[in-house]
């Protein structure tokens, strides 16, 4: 069974993946830079590490991940260099 945090990043992937919209009206999306598998999260002036996971949607790969703490949701997608 998935969780609520894996339905969420599965719903936005999915959306993003089809349409290409980051639009979501549950939580904020941020797209990072293609390729990249983790990021930093400046909140309150701490840093936090957010892993992301790999997705693949209609034959592309987009690493995803989620922050509680912000309600944040980030994406990259992976292209071929």
């Amino acid at each position: 069974m998935l969780s609520e945090e894996k339905k969420t990043i599965l719903q936005v992937v999915e959306n993003y993946a089809r349409t290409g919209s980051t639009g979501d009206g549950q939580v904020n999306v941020t797209c990072l830079p293609d390729n990249k598998t983790s990021c930093v999260e400046q909140s309150e002036g701490d840093g936090r590490s957010i892993m992301l996971e790999e997705y693949r949607v209609e034959g592309r790969v987009i690493w995803a991940g989620y922050s509680s703490r912000t309600g944040m949701v980030y994406l990259s997608s992976v292209r071929s260099q």
